[in-house]
């Protein structure tokens, strides 16, 4: 069976999908989560320590840009070096749901975190999935967070390391990027586009569509966050953007399914798109946020066609 179309379920994606007919989505945008710590939620392994998502001064009075802390790079024990490989282990669990519930030819775009993209993408190969490309978004706006050297060595009174070191941090560069996975389910060997094109109505981009919201066809996708695209999840992506991929690579009456849906920009995204949707969201504070963006997203389409009824 396929779940109703255009409802959003409280549970667990990885289960919950089983419910879907195979060969039915059209496809599947998500926004998953990253395995860094950014919140529990994104704690994927069970190596546990007691510093971990807590926070420093030096933190809280840095708001809500750096709240948490997450393992530095270098692991905290041997065992932190393991954390890259249970983050493939949690793709392998739901990437071959995905493959199974996509038509041939369709689409996966995942948002994911620079640290690990490189597993998700052996998972999703391993399931059997091509991967298409790696497309670039450019927020533009983003904060840098690298800490200066010279100041951890002014805190413990060592001003001879401090000039030394001075212009030097700690971190990355300003993370301007953030990487979108592109995969596509294959289509049937010796089959083409254009046949798969003709029997499941996916498999080719739609570059007239994607020239509504950009200049040029790019990888490079430079779509900036809105003041209503904040506030509502710690990884909240801009509408625009969602809107952008959905033109791209779907019809108007096609299935977009979203198996980690957050605050459900996604789901508004086909909405206003005209793409029926699913999605699931584990956590219930932001499934009511979720839900509740839905249902006004409903009642202002529905005053638009009263209003337009009425002219």
């Amino acid at each position: 069976m396929t779940p109703p179309l255009n409802k959003i379920i409280c549970g667990d994606s990885i289960e919950l999908m089983k419910e879907i007919n195979s060969d039915s989505i059209h496809l599947i945008l998500s926004d998953i989560p990253y395995g860094i710590g950014i919140d529990e939620w994104d704690v994927l392994h069970d190596n546990k320590n007691t510093a971990y998502l807590g926070s420093s001064p030096a933190q809280e009075k840095a708001g809500a840009v750096f709240k948490k802390r997450g393992k530095p790079l270098n692991g905290w024990s041997e065992a932190d070096r393991l954390i890259p490989i249970r983050y493939y282990e949690w793709c392998m669990r739901w990437a071959t749901e995905w493959y199974r519930t996509l038509k041939p030819g369709a689409s996966v775009f995942i948002f994911a975190g620079r640290r690990l993209v490189h597993r998700c993408i052996c998972a999703m190969e391993d399931v059997g999935f091509t991967y298409k490309d790696m497309i670039a978004w450019d927020k533009i706006k983003a904060p840098h967070r690298a800490q200066r050297v010279s100041i951890v060595f002014e805190r413990r009174g060592d001003k001879l390391s401090a000039k030394k070191w001075e212009g030097w941090r700690i971190g990355n560069l300003r993370p301007r990027f953030e990487p979108i996975l592109w995969f596509t389910k294959p289509y049937k060997i010796g089959s083409t586009v254009a046949s798969n094109l003709v029997e499941n109505q996916v498999g080719a981009f739609n570059e007239k569509g994607l020239l509504h919201f950009i200049a040029s066809p790019d990888n490079i996708l430079s779509v900036p966050a809105d003041s209503h695209d904040i506030g509502l999840h710690p990884t909240q992506k801009p509408l625009k953007l969602m809107q952008l991929l959905i033109e791209m690579t779907t019809t108007q009456g096609q299935i977009v399914l979203d198996p980690f849906c957050g605050s459900g920009t996604t789901l508004i995204a086909a909405l206003k798109m005209k793409r029926h949707y699913i999605g699931y969201e584990l956590n219930p504070d932001y499934f009511k946020i979720a839900s509740d963006r839905i249902n006004k997203e409903l009642n202002h389409q529905e005053l638009d066609l009263f209003n337009s009824n009425n002219h």
